[in-house]
């Protein structure tokens, strides 16, 4: 079968994955970055592993894939605006939430559900976005319920 699948037959269609909301910060030499990342996946457990894909568009997308290392914040059912806020592009989204300078130098926002340090492992072209690979070198986590993002909108998972 050879069918070329319509581009908006395919948002359509993806729009239908319900996941996980994450947010993925590092440091650049301007400064600190970071931006809400809907493709964020487990890897591999040996060695732990994980992937997000960074959209080549993005503002942030230079900062992230050349950092030596990164944090991928799982976000909280109460997290949606900061979902929100680091969906759009601009470092001034830093000035409106709470952060430290956590490993690396990247930004560690407020937990919500989990947290994971990431050393970068690789980056794989993956078409209109970089595949980042991180190597899980520390992890926290809650038991706070999740935000989940399916067909264009927050839902809660419980």
């Amino acid at each position: 079968m050879s069918e070329v699948v319509d581009s908006q037959e395919f948002r359509e269609t993806l729009a239908l994955w319900a996941s996980g909301v994450t947010i993925v910060t590092a440091r650049d030499a301007d400064g600190p970055v970071g931006m809400t990342v809907s493709s964020f996946s487990s890897l591999s457990l040996d060695p732990p592993l994980v992937l997000a894909c960074v959209d080549l568009r993005a503002k942030s997308h230079d900062g992230i894939v050349e950092a030596p290392g990164f944090v991928v914040h799982v976000l909280g059912r109460t997290q949606e605006d900061l979902s929100q806020a680091f969906a759009r592009p601009g470092a001034e989204k830093f000035d409106q939430f709470a952060w430290e300078p956590g490993p690396y130098d990247a930004p560690l926002l407020q937990l919500g559900v989990a947290r994971l340090v990431c050393a970068r492992h690789a980056t794989l072209d993956g078409g209109d976005h970089t595949i980042l690979v991180g190597r899980v070198e520390h992890v926290e986590r809650t038991d706070a319920d999740p935000l989940v993002y399916w067909n264009r909108s927050y839902r809660s998972a419980s």
